[in-house]
C-alpha cells in the first residue's frame, strides 16, 4: 500500500502447510499503519479461511505506543481474525515486550495470538503447539 510520497508497506502472501504467511515490509510507527495493514490481512484469510495465520515483521519504525494498542485490538474485532490461530514474528528482538502486551490484550479479546523471535518457532506452534480452549 503506498501513502502520499512513499510506499508505508508491502505485503507479500504466501501459503503453506500451517496456513497462511503474510511477509510485512516498510515503515510503521502509527496506530493508522498498523490497522491498514492488518486489515489487508484480515482481508486475505477472509478469503482463504486458513487454520493458522504467519505474520512475519519485518517493518522498520516502532510498533504504536502501548496506549493505542488496545485500541487497535478493538479495531480488529470482527474482520474475520478470531477463527485463526495468529502466530506474529517481531524481526526487532527489542520490541517484543511492547508486541507481547499488544498479544496479550489481543488474547483478552477473543483471538489466538502468539509472539515469536524466530519464524521456526513459530511455524512449530502453528503445526503442532497447543490450542487454547
Amino acid at each position: 500500500m503506498r501513502g502520499a510520497d512513499a510506499p508505508v508497506f508491502h505485503i507479500e502472501f504466501g501459503t503453506a502447510d500451517y496456513g497462511l504467511r503474510a511477509w510485512v515490509t516498510g515503515t510503521n510507527g502509527t496506530l493508522e499503519t498498523t490497522l491498514a495493514y492488518w486489515r489487508a490481512i484480515a482481508e486475505e484469510v477472509r478469503r482463504l479461511s486458513p487454520s493458522g495465520l504467519l505474520v512475519v515483521d519485518d517493518m522498520e519504525g516502532l510498533p504504536p505506543p502501548p496506549e493505542q494498542l488496545l485500541q487497535f485490538v478493538q479495531a480488529m474485532r470482527g474482520q474475520g481474525m478470531e477463527a485463526v490461530r495468529i502466530a506474529y514474528v517481531e524481526r526487532h528482538t527489542e520490541q517484543i515486550p511492547e508486541v507481547e502486551f499488544a498479544g496479550l490484550l489481543a488474547n483478552e479479546h477473543g483471538f489466538d495470538a502468539r509472539i515469536f523471535g524466530t519464524e521456526a518457532e513459530a511455524v512449530l506452534w502453528l503445526r503442532y503447539g497447543e490450542r487454547d480452549v
